[in-house]
């Protein structure tokens, strides 16, 4: 805003030594001229000053990363004794109003440090590896696939179909027929326990919850891969519409395993599939796999035997392809106690922030004890469908091969 001269007057009134007098004769000596001047400076100054001020930034103190999950679990358990203290780093990751008042369910441990966990879950599960497994950021993936059901002259590609055209011939048009392959991440939850004196202790604390929750939730994993319903979790191989069961022979005894179950099963696997594809067993299979034979006159043809016969440890293949000795196959003689499977068929999509970590002070407290929740969300299916009609034979082949009861 500019100024006159009379306010010019009362600024150097109010800030000067000079009486009426001086005051009076300085008035006079001002002409129009130089208030014009004057105030053009002042805008200049005033706009300038204003620029300045914009510039001017707050200075944030980036608080310093977590050395270890340890040092961080334990700085939830400091929050919430007492009058403890509150480190400025758990406010941070508070997610939800209700989280930042310890009273009111405790500090969330915040997802970057409970990979730790997830990564102990890869590293100890076994199925889980051998899928495809993909990040999501939300909730659901959907998925366009061939609904492909046999190989059969008009069903290739769920319809396409090529002619051989004389000249000047037509053809019947065809196309491909799509399907959509839906996964919705369902919650795998651990709750533990932590008392106050290994809480104290962040090494024990740290390798214990890692250790425990990791290895856990890949059990679990693991077992949904293979026998999960679909409901409220991930659908396992066995349950799913693709899966190929093979008749045991005539006559088979119970509770065992003959080489004409392994040489069928290979039967059933398609050829493109066999490359990737695993035998898993339940560990009561393996004395089976020792006896098994092709039976030659009066004599047997052994099917399998060990790397270094039986002097080193039994870790060996059948067709060439690798045994895996799993828990979560079923009892000898039950559908599930030996599977053929190509994984890679297998679809896992697992939540890209990892898995989520709450605290509480309150729900153990007379036990003078922590609670400590982990949730992770994931899904899976298989990506097929439906098992495959063969293009000649009929017979029916899939990724996924159990051999049927022998009771």
């Amino acid at each position: 805003m500019a100024m006159t001269k009379e306010d010019l007057i009362t600024v150097i009134k109010a800030n000067s030594q000079l009486d009426e007098k001086q005051l009076a004769e300085m008035a006079e000596k001002i002409k129009g001229s130089m208030m014009e001047e004057f105030n053009e400076k002042l805008e200049q100054l005033t706009k300038a000053q204003e620029n300045k001020m914009q510039k001017v930034e707050p200075v944030v103190k980036e608080e310093p990363k977590w050395k270890s999950f340890g040092e961080q679990l334990e700085a939830v358990r400091r929050a919430g004794v007492p009058n403890g203290q509150v480190e400025p780093r758990l406010t941070k990751a508070i997610s939800g109003a209700s989280e930042l008042i310890g009273a009111d369910g405790g500090f969330l441990v915040s997802p970057e440090y409970s990979k730790e966990i997830l990564k102990s879950m890869h590293e100890t599960g076994v199925v889980a590896k051998d899928c495809r497994k993909l990040p999501v950021s939300g909730n659901r993936l959907i998925i366009n696939a061939i609904d492909e059901t046999s190989r059969a002259t008009g069903s290739r590609w769920g319809g396409i179909r090529a002619y051989w055209v004389a000249e000047g011939g037509s053809v019947t048009a065809s196309q491909i027929k799509l399907r959509q392959i839906d996964l919705k991440l369902n919650k795998l939850e651990a709750v533990c326990y932590a008392t106050e004196e290994l809480l104290e202790d962040q090494t024990a604390l740290e390798s214990l919850t890692t250790q425990a929750v990791g290895e856990e939730f890949a059990f679990v994993q693991d077992d949904a891969i293979i026998n999960g319903t679909g409901a409220g979790m991930p659908l396992g191989v066995r349950n799913c519409a693709a899966l190929v069961s093979q008749a045991k022979e005539t006559g088979q005894v119970a509770l065992t395993v003959v080489a004409e179950n392994i040489s069928n099963m290979w039967n059933r696997m398609p050829a493109s599939n066999r490359l990737k594809a695993k035998w898993y067993i339940i560990q009561d299979v393996e004395p089976q796999l020792f006896q098994m034979g092709f039976k030659l006159g009066t004599a047997a043809i052994p099917v399998f035997m060990p790397p270094g016969g039986f002097v080193t440890a039994p870790n060996g293949t059948l067709f060439n392809r690798p045994i895996q000795t799993i828990e979560q196959c079923q009892t000898l003689g039950s559908e599930g106690d030996i599977l053929f499977l190509d994984l890679s068929q297998y679809l896992l999509i697992e939540k890209s922030s990892g898995i989520k970590a709450d605290s509480s002070i309150h729900v153990r407290f007379l036990y003078d004890e922590r609670t400590f929740k982990f949730v992770l969300r994931v899904d899976g299916q298989p990506t097929w469908n439906s098992t495959l009609t063969a293009f000649n034979s009929g017979v029916t082949r899939s990724p996924f091969v159990t051999l049927a009861v022998r009771a």
